[in-house]
């Protein structure tokens, strides 16, 4: 029975991070060119909206997923659009999509689906399922691979959906990009210095909109990731701030990829434990009687926030993060 616990964690870190890693890569393109994204909770809600209501209505997986990264999309040039082209306040902005997203998807779900705000239930044929057919289950991965090597590899690491694999490779995409290629180094330089960039010829205002289009697309990938996989439906503020945990995760991991991915495994690892402590009992010392389970839904943000602060040392954002460029004549 060990094997079997330790592989369900491992499946269920790796679920509970993926939504977070999307949004948190999101964030990390975003910000390294420049521009802060408080909304990164918004656009992961609208696009969870959009994603349940267009599956579910469409009876299509291709539907859902174009329409959350659409919305998500639009949400992030309306940021450029109040950031970049008229040099907003980049925080005021973002926390205006969060407000927006919050109340705009109750208010649609209740006009169209008049079920308090929540949309119907994605039917199983048109949700994202484990590559390998059965493996989500334990029992099944042991009887194909044994018993500790079908737990641990089997159920715990090849059970996913795509969208699981694609986050984590997203990794070492955005770390190659970043640092190989010139798109991605012409992105760092405005993040850093932009006034040089527009002396090279380079559109500084080009770039940050670019930065912010990649960012809405894998803020739309973690939204559809919500509804598509890891629930049935859609329902009100389901993220549960998760894109405020994921902005701390890029912070955490200094705007760089792998130390944001391990960031991001920590708080899955955390919410994953925190689903298993659901239902334990107080120790006796302490009068006994059920966990309030208030208590154990924040204990992973709570031990976030701890170790965060506690390890994070020294973060250096880019320059001219939240800066607006004002070209000189």
């Amino acid at each position: 029975m060990d094997e079997i616990l330790i592989g369900s964690v491992i499946a269920s870190t790796l679920r509970l991070t993926t939504p977070l890693l999307l949004c948190a890569l999101a964030g990390l393109v975003s910000e390294r060119a420049g521009v802060v994204d408080i909304g990164l909770e918004g656009k992961m809600l609208f696009a969870a909206f959009a994603a349940a209501a267009a599956a579910s209505v469409g009876h299509s997986t291709a539907l859902g997923l174009a329409a959350g990264i659409a919305v998500a999309t639009a949400m992030s040039l309306i940021h450029g659009f109040a950031c970049v082209s008229h040099r907003g306040d980049q925080v005021v902005s973002g926390v205006a999509l969060n407000m927006v997203a919050a109340g705009l998807t109750t208010v649609l779900g209740i006009a169209w689906f008049a079920q308090g705000g929540q949309t119907p239930p994605v039917d199983a044929s048109i949700r994202l399922t484990g590559l390998v057919p059965g493996w989500s289950e334990p029992a099944a991965a042991q009887a194909a691979l044994g018993p500790w090597l079908g737990a641990l590899v089997g159920h715990g690491l090849l059970s996913h959906n795509a969208l699981v694999y694609l986050s984590l490779a997203l990794v070492g995409g955005v770390w190659f990009f970043l640092e190989r290629t010139r798109p991605g180094l012409r992105l760092r330089a405005v993040g850093e210095n932009p006034a040089m960039v527009d002396a090279a010829g380079v559109s500084v205002a080009k770039l940050r909109y670019a930065a912010l289009s990649i960012n809405g697309v894998l803020c739309g990938l973690a939204g559809s990731y919500l509804t598509l996989a890891q629930n049935a439906s859609f329902s009100p503020n389901m993220t549960s701030g998760r894109g405020f945990i994921a902005l701390a995760a890029l912070i955490f991991g200094k705007w760089r990829p792998v130390p944001t991915l391990l960031a991001c495994l920590l708080f899955g690892f955390l919410d994953a434990m925190a689903i298993r402590l659901q239902g334990s009992s107080l120790p006796a010392v302490l009068g006994g009687g059920e966990v309030p389970v208030q208590a154990i839904q924040a204990l992973p943000y709570l031990l976030t926030v701890i170790l965060l602060a506690g390890f994070i040392g020294q973060a250096v954002a880019p320059k001219a993060l939240g800066r607006p460029y004002v070209k000189e004549r």
